[in-house]
């Protein structure tokens, strides 16, 4: 299956293992003095490696791989003890992987191994120690539309200043993190079934209703299709979004300024390569925000 899993530049490895022992799953390994990736069956491809590497040997990649397997990684690591059993388990957690999260406990619970998983249940999503990039770090978010929701604002809705009444400020309804679609890996559990917004990088400048209006309820892709250089991965990832996370729908949100059209295009030629045909909305943007044109395609 074609799927996201690390890819190491032996040129730029300078044999230092601080990756292998960022790696729990025990997918890499020193040999020769170079990091090596012993078996995709161990590679989660959610990148927790990638922060640990000085050199920027090591990058995310689509292509042909064995399955994740939970089940075998699992079998790999429970000899060595309870402290690397926790550190694999926390990192799926703190990347928004529940359903393998859960698989893991099963294996425990089903292999009668004792874990403290009180450590576990207690770390919150985007909390506790993390051994890869705090920057490309996968994390389910709560949006602010909900915590205001929840909360409910002061006086009604409104705030009050010095200099007077004053409209409830605008909240987030980001769901994830991160954004970017270079730095997303389309199997990532909040991607399970969701509604996508593929959205031109200019896009949320340009419409100062970006968030309620376009990004509710919705899973957020970012890129620019005249500057990033990552057209054909592009491609690839939104096809493992429909093929592999099974995403139910795509909104592509684009400027009307033509290179823009090349995300359209990208989105178009993922639903063609991909084996199910879901459904594509396509919105175009003035460059002073105002909604062109908005259509199934």
């Amino acid at each position: 299956m074609k799927r996201t899993v690390i890819k190491i530049d032996e040129a730029l490895c300078n044999g230092c293992g601080l990756c292998v022992k960022g790696c729990h799953e025990g997918a890499l390994q020193l040999i020769n003095g170079k990091a090596v990736m012993v078996s995709e069956l161990y590679c989660d491809g959610l990148g927790a490696c990638i922060g640990e590497c000085p050199e920027g040997a090591i990058e995310l990649e689509e292509r042909e791989a064995e399955p994740y397997s939970e089940e075998a990684v699992m079998e790999r690591i429970s000899p060595k003890g309870e402290t690397i059993i926790l550190a694999h388990l926390k990192h799926l957690k703190e990347h928004g992987e529940k359903d393998l999260l859960m698989q893991g406990v099963d294996y425990l619970r089903r292999n009668n191994i004792k874990v403290d998983l009180s450590q576990i249940h207690g770390q919150q999503n985007a909390g506790g120690a993390h051994s890869g990039c705090p920057g490309s770090m996968a994390r389910t978010l709560k949006p602010a539309g909900q915590v205001a929701a929840n909360a409910g604002f002061a006086q009604g809705g409104a705030s009050f200043s010095a200099q007077g009444f004053s409209a409830a400020p605008q909240v987030s309804e980001l769901r994830q993190w991160p954004v970017q679609l270079h730095l997303l890996n389309p199997q990532a559990g909040y991607f399970q079934g969701a509604d996508v917004l593929l959205a031109a990088d200019c896009t949320s400048f340009t419409a100062g209703n970006f968030h309620s209006r376009f990004l509710k309820g919705k899973i957020l892709a970012i890129a620019c299709p005249k500057l990033d250089s990552n057209t054909e991965s592009y491609i690839e990832k939104l096809r493992s979004m429909i093929d592999n996370s099974v995403i139910n729908t795509l909104t592509v949100l684009i400027m009307e300024v033509p290179c823009c059209g090349g995300l359209l295009q990208m989105a178009k030629l993922a639903r063609e390569k991909a084996s199910r045909n879901i459904p594509i909305k396509a919105i175009i943007l003035s460059v002073q925000g105002e909604v062109l044109s908005e259509e199934w395609i």
